[in-house]
């Protein structure tokens, strides 16, 4: 009895929401310019009233059934029912494996998006406009200005990291040698390497000099950002003049002063390895 009273209330309002529809047509039909304040009021109430009964049309006309839990089959007797037990989720409602997947999902589309070398070197630089840098222990594999006249090696490890340097920075490499011959090799060997061709850094920007004096005179004279050295007292000397010194040292070594950082290679300063 009850639902046949609900469905007689949905059909009237349903009938009513055609009437109003018509009703509303209607009015629309009259020109703008002949509306006055009576029958602005009657669009708004019949728009209210259009509202009230959609809503009452998207309500259920009564509570829905909760469906009974299915249960397994009892065991017989037997030995026949050795069946596992199935447990019934509600449509609508997900697995904890669904519930995994999903927040996987996510995980992975907020994932924080690794930053490229170059934005490394950018950032490790602070917008640095001119690097200067030795050679030796630095970007050769050879230590000291003797091993350079039998032979100079690029270590392959930093090429990547100084081809991003020289994108960003004036690049100026010097280095202390003993003959005219250790000069050669050394620029044949950043040829090979590719530094000339790949970056932007050219062979008039590559200095030598006889002693560890005029490397030092080198960098005052260049004014540069950030100077690269492997020598702690040059280290030291010009921390009162460069803004930011990288000292390349194979074990820690006690910061001469605050704008001096300190790391085992180049490439390891940048995170390249």
């Amino acid at each position: 009895m009850a639902e046949s009273s609900k469905e007689e209330l949905v059909q009237l309002i349903k009938r009513f929401g055609a009437f109003l529809t018509v009703k509303m047509s209607n009015l629309f039909s009259i020109s703008f310019h002949n509306l006055n304040s009576r029958s602005v009021g009657a669009v708004a109430g019949l728009a209210v009233a259009i509202v009230f009964t959609w809503r009452l049309l998207r309500t259920p006309s009564g509570p829905q059934r909760r469906q009974p839990k299915r249960q397994a089959p009892a065991a017989s007797s037997s030995g026949n029912s050795s069946h596992s037990n199935t447990t019934f989720m509600p449509s609508g409602v997900s697995t904890p494996s669904e519930d995994v997947r999903a927040q996987n999902v996510v995980d992975e589309l907020f994932q924080p998006v690794k930053p490229t070398l170059g934005q490394i070197v950018r950032q490790k630089l602070s917008e640095a406009r001119k690097v200067t840098c030795r050679l030796l222990g630095v970007i050769l594999d050879e230590s000291t200005p003797e091993e350079l006249q039998k032979g100079a090696t690029v270590r392959s490890s930093v090429l990547e990291v100084l081809l991003e340097i020289t994108k960003y920075c004036d690049l100026y490499l010097m280095e202390r040698v003993l003959d005219d011959e250790s000069e050669k090799k050394v620029v044949l060997a950043l040829e090979d390497a590719g530094i000339f061709t790949s970056g932007g850094l050219v062979k008039d920007k590559v200095l030598f000099c006889s002693t560890e004096i005029g490397r030092t005179s080198f960098v005052r004279q260049l004014e540069p950002d950030w100077h690269i050295d492997t020598n702690p007292e040059i280290v030291s000397q010009l921390s009162r003049f460069i803004k930011y010194e990288l000292h390349i040292s194979p074990t820690r070594t006690e910061r001469p002063a605050s704008n001096v950082f300190s790391s085992p290679s180049l490439e390891q300063f940048f995170g390249s390895v």
